[in-house]
């Protein structure tokens, strides 16, 4: 007899935006990998200098991490990831992009855009990869700018 086992929240996540991207006109390009593989980490743990989602991730090394899963070479560190990432003008931001903040006094958070609202990232707060709205007041008062390394 089989046993019931729990799926980590992370792994449903994957499996939900894949399943909602296979319908879309090119779906399992790079931006939907991107996305996919951002979400899959959901519930992740927090770790400050971690790109691996298995023993923890921050925030740099969660984008990191989704876009090399998507064959994508960007820079490990936020603000890195910031200078080399084509802009994207004003508050659109794209699922897929990367959204910038910063949080402190030399202090720059990024996440990645996973629909028109929210942005998956990893939470020193919450010592987590989560989800969060870009309109949150929290956020929108910290928002930098968005940029992009996908087409």
């Amino acid at each position: 007899m089989m046993k019931n086992r729990l799926v980590p929240i992370g792994v449903l996540a994957g499996i939900l935006v894949v399943g909602l991207l296979g319908g879309c006109a090119g779906s399992g390009g790079a931006r939907e990998q991107v996305i996919a593989a951002g979400l899959a980490q959901l519930g992740a743990p927090y770790r400050y200098g971690g790109e691996d989602p298995a023993t923890g991730v921050d925030c740099s090394g969660l984008t990191y991490y989704a876009h090399h899963a998507a064959g994508i070479a960007i820079p490990r560190v936020s603000s890195a990831q910031r200078t080399h990432a084509r802009a994207r003008s004003g508050r659109r931001a794209r699922p897929g992009d990367l959204v910038f903040f910063r949080t402190a006094p030399g202090v720059h958070h990024v996440g990645l855009m996973v629909d028109e609202e929210r942005f998956v990232h990893a939470s020193t707060s919450r010592r987590e990869v989560r989800l969060a709205r870009l309109d949150a007041p929290y956020w929108r008062a910290r928002y930098l700018g968005a940029g992009t390394y996908l087409d």
